[in-house]
């Protein structure tokens, strides 16, 4: 009897606690209605985010200024007049000439490298002269562009890549164009003068692009954003784009084989590479990589290594329209990163990109290029020995 007693008990709170639940439902409900019974439209009467804090480091808040400079839902209704100093100032009214904000307000400037200085003062210039253009090499609507990073002494990587996996022309019944990425140079960069060789070999070739700006480890992002001005002006009917250093070996009829088997929604997307994630800045000044914490703070987005990496024509359209948003970085492949998170995209990692090389007991085995697509680094000898493994039909690798 005293358990029949306790199931009716549970019985009854449980019936209770339904009714309650009704009732809590329907006054919500007709609290969400006005009086002719539709629902009423709740307007925030303040405003749902929290105020902007200036950051203490210089990379951050020129990114801070910029992402408030571009989101129309936070300053369209803001007058600039009415802004914090730090997001309403817009430094020289030419962005090419030496931003002197730099020194006063990064801390450690006068300890940091000249070139990294040289990267700070200058880092709102996005636009040089072209001194070298090809306006029409992407007449034929090229199925992949191959962009080849190089400087001006490199001419033997360069023939060495002709001659091998940048061959031009139609390749596997694709049409493939290659173009070389360069910059300039001071005469206190110390290389002899090689325009008139440099000349030549445009005149001969017509496969350079050159811009008037110092070519250093610090602006090859700006060696990136110059060219997706480029590409979006002379080439945007490319279909894809390999980018890559030029000590690397591609294996261009591996890559063509590759992406004619993406579907259509998954080649709109390409971004493939060697990915590197949950990686932050060096802070060790002897490191080639080293950013200041006066500089930047924070993690890095997902980002495949510089050494190579392969993306759809309509993804490096988008990148051009991103990087106007994200303020330099003096790390190209890490800016490449922040622009495609811009984007809401992330690149994948493909197991085929090498871009720490591979074990040294396999670097002299023929088919073990035949399955790779992208090996960092070798030098022109390397190239021009290991291109004949990867086109030999009669090289058996079963």
């Amino acid at each position: 009897m005293p358990l029949a007693r306790r199931k009716v008990r549970v019985l009854c709170v449980t019936m209770m606690l339904n009714v309650f639940i009704c009732v809590l439902v329907g006054v919500s409900w007709s609290l969400g209605r006005d009086r002719s019974g539709r629902h009423k439209v709740r307007i925030p009467f303040k405003r749902f985010w929290r105020k902007q804090e200036q950051s203490r480091t210089f990379w951050n808040r020129e990114q801070q200024r910029l992402d408030f400079l571009h989101n129309p839902v936070i300053s369209g209704g803001e007058s600039l007049a009415k802004l914090p100093d730090w997001l309403n100032d817009t430094g020289p009214l030419d962005p090419c000439e030496p931003d002197y904000r730099v020194p006063t307000q990064v801390s450690d400037y006068s300890k940091l490298p000249q070139r990294f200085q040289d990267f700070l003062l200058h880092m709102r210039c996005r636009t040089y002269p072209m001194l070298i253009n090809q306006p029409h090499v992407c007449d034929e609507k090229p199925f992949l562009l191959l962009a080849v990073k190089s400087l001006i002494p490199h001419f033997d990587r360069r023939q060495a890549i002709r001659e091998t996996w940048g061959r031009a022309g139609v390749v596997a019944n694709r049409t493939v164009v290659t173009v070389f990425l360069l910059g300039s140079t001071l005469p206190l960069d110390h290389f002899p003068d090689l325009l008139g060789m440099l000349g030549h070999e445009a005149e001969l070739h017509k496969d350079l692009l050159q811009w008037d700006y110092r070519d250093t480890f610090y602006n090859l992002t700006l060696k990136e954003v110059l060219f997706l001005e480029w590409f979006s002006q002379s080439c945007p009917q490319a279909r894809f784009v390999l980018k890559g250093d030029d000590d690397v070996f591609v294996n261009t009829l591996r890559i063509i084989e590759l992406l004619e088997g993406l579907s259509d929604s998954r080649a709109k997307d390409l971004f493939i590479g060697d990915v590197i994630s949950d990686a932050g800045p060096h802070r060790n000044q002897k490191l080639k990589y080293f950013v200041p914490e006066s500089v930047f703070v924070g993690r890095y987005p997902p980002y495949a290594g510089g050494g190579g990496y392969l993306y759809s024509g309509e993804v490096a359209l988008r990148l051009h329209n991103a990087s106007r948003q994200v303020v330099l970085y003096p790390i190209d492949d890490v800016y490449t990163g922040m622009c495609l998170k811009k984007l809401g995209l992330a690149p994948e990692r493909h197991s085929g990109f090498r871009t720490f090389d591979i074990e040294e007991k396999f670097r002299d085995k023929p088919c073990v290029y035949r399955s790779l697509l992208l090996v960092h680094s070798r030098g022109p000898q390397d190239m021009l020995a290991i291109w004949p493994w990867v086109v030999q039909p009669e090289l058996d690798c079963q």
